[in-house]
């Protein structure tokens, strides 16, 4: 197929992209010298993180100087402060595998024009695999077209998850999600890096994804991929303004709407009444546990054989 038709601004965010895929290449090569320290309990940052993010910036405000910048580890410190142009960007989604020298992770870059996302890129550097949509022109994957997954029923789908790791996460209600989902389909993954997950809807590589907690360059560009392949994408109650509230579902539309009936009630936003029936599932899943858990009383005396 035909390369796309790029636009400019996605030009220089590919270039970007790629300046910064081949600062994590070569660190890579020797992950076990990369220093590494700790922002919270399992959420890392590196040095390679921060290089990255520099050299996305540098690029970025080198060709759009009055553009603004919103960065996973430097916040909003660069570029302008007012500008209705605002690159989100996440230098390194899944630090947590490159440390481990797992080469699941990506750079994520994408441009909101006045709160809308209008590009956007996902480069994986250890596959040289280069994702881009632009809003109205379709998503690609190294210049093929993208559509997402054609499945219609949830259990022949293969859908994609991130697993809660903040000690503040309620690790109980997940588990009652994921075992509500987890049956109901062909295989649940966790790979984790949730930009790349998208990424993935897009492509048709899975038919889903669901995840709570996290952040706007998480999940910016791959949202812009989803949908100009023809998927949705909001948060677990289906809402599409979904980009700063912490939670975020995808799928081709059929299987959307059935991911939204199934977990649309573990969302911050789901009525009363479903988040009392979750935390009367979740205490009833807890005391069977403790049930299950207890030890057995030791035979008495009277019920001894000799």
């Amino acid at each position: 197929m035909n390369s796309p038709n790029l636009h400019p601004m996605i030009n220089v965010a590919v270039k970007a992209a790629r300046a910064a895929g081949a600062i994590i290449n070569r660190a890579a090569l020797d992950v076990e010298s990369v220093r590494v320290s700790q922002k919270q309990v399992n959420d890392f940052v590196t040095e390679v993180d921060q290089a990255s993010e520099q050299m996305i910036i540098e690029t970025l405000l080198g060709a759009y100087p009055g553009h603004a910048i919103w960065a996973e580890e430097s916040g909003h410190e660069h570029g302008a402060r007012d500008s209705e142009f605002v690159w989100i960007i996440d230098p390194l989604d899944g630090t947590t595998n490159f440390i481990h020298g797992l080469p699941i992770y990506c750079v994520s870059i994408a441009l909101a024009v006045r709160g809308k996302v209008e590009q956007a890129v996902i480069y994986d550097p250890s596959r040289n695999d280069l994702f881009t949509a632009t809003k109205g022109r379709g998503s690609y994957m190294n210049n093929r077209r993208l559509r997402v997954a054609k499945r219609t029923r949830l259990q022949e789908c293969l859908i994609s998850t991130g697993f809660p790791y903040r000690v503040d996460d309620d690790l109980p209600s997940y588990l009652q999600m994921l075992g509500d989902i987890m049956q109901r389909t062909a295989g649940i993954r966790r790979p984790g890096a949730a930009a790349l997950d998208l990424a993935y809807v897009a492509a048709g590589f899975t038919d889903g994804f669901f995840e709570k907690g996290l952040q706007p360059w998480d999940v910016a560009a791959g949202s812009l991929l989803i949908t100009e392949a023809g998927g949705l994408v909001g948060n677990l109650s289906g809402d599409a303004d979904f980009l700063e509230q912490r939670e975020c579902l995808a799928a081709n539309p059929r299987i959307y709407g059935q991911m939204v009936s199934l977990l649309g009630k573990y969302s911050k936003f789901a009525g009363a009444g479903d988040k009392a029936a979750v935390r009367a599932a979740v205490a009833e899943l807890a005391a069977t546990a403790a049930v299950a858990a207890a030890p057995e009383e030791a035979p008495s005396s009277s019920d001894a054989p000799f």
